[in-house]
């Protein structure tokens, strides 16, 4: 095997595809990235066993051929290497493949290419295309409301729903919930299927292309397919029941406050500073003539409030919430004004953004003591 590519290219697929190297993989194969030359490009494979990514850069091609290489040191010696071009090389029967660029040489010991589990994109499914800013803002909105506890699994990953035309995704952790939806175009079936987290942050990631792209994405009832540019991104699905979450979402509220978003968000992160050691993070809101007053404390540090302007229809609430569970939507809205969506202390709340009933986020407050 014989090739040469550019190196920023080879530098950008090494680190792309390493996102689904585990840090303690389970057999030392899975350790490494798998190269395959063919038709002018070589493809770049790495996986888990239960995330796998492709990606594929042009290339001259001397003599084809696979081989697999340490995925952590590849990553840190392309990218010092000192020339513009790369050239990987591994003679018939030897276990060691030399690296070469301007005056710099490597030898690399490789591991068996046939042993690598190499990632096979499935050929049936649920199949559609969705725009990658429509699939960015879907996945934005709803995956940091998933849960990171690995003892409930099915609440590491987000719902994916088709229902005809439409899209949604939901994602929960008990105690808040994040639902986006879209209508697609060409989109049709019926599928509910889990998605872990950890593929739709790489994805998300990845969706970073200045031009519009369209993705395809192929789901099935245990893997679920991303394809765009020079890239593929696959993973098993998650098993169990997702939770029925349309019953928790409240159908009325007693009092819409309208809150400028970016000030709102400040004035939280300011004064959960004194709360943020504690185990519940805990700030209190007072929303009351026009104005909301923020306030938090810790024993052990001191006390902090602020208040902040707001438009307030509706009776006065007073509720306390996870500062975290707070600041993580607003940080992934898109509009400068929110609504922030009341009834009584112990409520549930919710927070959309202003024109967009097409998101909703709802949270449930933490029970103090006055």
């Amino acid at each position: 095997m014989k090739f040469t590519c550019q190196k920023n290219e080879l530098v950008q697929a090494i680190q792309l595809v390493s996102k689904a190297i585990a840090n303690k993989p389970q057999t030392p194969i899975l350790s490494g990235i798998y190269f395959e030359t063919k038709d002018n490009q070589v493809e770049l494979h790495a996986t888990d066993n239960e995330m796998g990514i492709i990606a594929t850069i042009p290339s001259e091609i001397a003599q084809e051929g696979k081989i697999v290489l340490s995925g952590r040191y590849m990553q840190e010696v392309i990218r010092r290497l000192p020339g513009e071009t790369v050239t990987i090389s591994q003679e018939f029967g030897e276990n060691t493949s030399k690296i070469q660029s301007a005056a710099s040489n490597f030898t690399f010991l490789s591991m068996p290419a046939n042993d690598f589990p190499t990632v096979k994109p499935m050929t049936d499914g649920v199949r559609f295309k969705i725009q990658d800013n429509v699939l960015r803002d879907i996945i934005k909105k709803t995956v940091f409301a998933c849960s990171t506890d690995e003892a409930r699994p099915v609440f590491t990953g987000c719902q994916l729903e088709i229902n005809g035309e439409t899209l949604k995704m939901a994602a929960t952790n008990t105690h808040r919930l994040s639902v986006k939806k879209e209508v697609v175009a060409n989109l049709s079936g019926d599928l509910h299927i889990i998605i872990p987290a950890k593929l739709l942050h790489e994805l998300l990631r990845a969706l970073n292309s200045d031009m519009p792209l369209e993705v395809d994405v192929c789901c099935s009832s245990n893997q679920a397919i991303f394809r765009f540019e020079n890239v593929l991104f696959m993973s098993r699905l998650i098993e169990g029941q997702f939770p029925n979450y349309e019953s928790v979402i409240p159908k009325s509220f007693a009092t819409t406050v309208t809150l400028d978003t970016q000030a709102f968000l400040d004035a939280v992160d300011r004064v959960s500073l004194i709360s943020r050691a504690a185990d519940y993070n805990i700030i209190r809101l007072n929303f009351a003539n026009d104005q909301v007053h923020i306030s938090s404390n810790s024993p052990d540090i001191g006390n902090a409030d602020e208040i902040v302007a707001a438009s307030i229809e509706g009776p006065d609430v007073n509720i306390a919430f996870n500062a975290k569970y707070v600041t993580d939507v607003l940080k992934n809205l898109d509009s400068n004004t929110f609504r922030f969506l009341l009834n009584q202390s112990l409520q549930a709340a919710a927070v959309r953004e202003e024109d967009n009933p097409t998101f909703v986020y709802i949270v449930t407050p933490v029970r103090t003591q006055n």
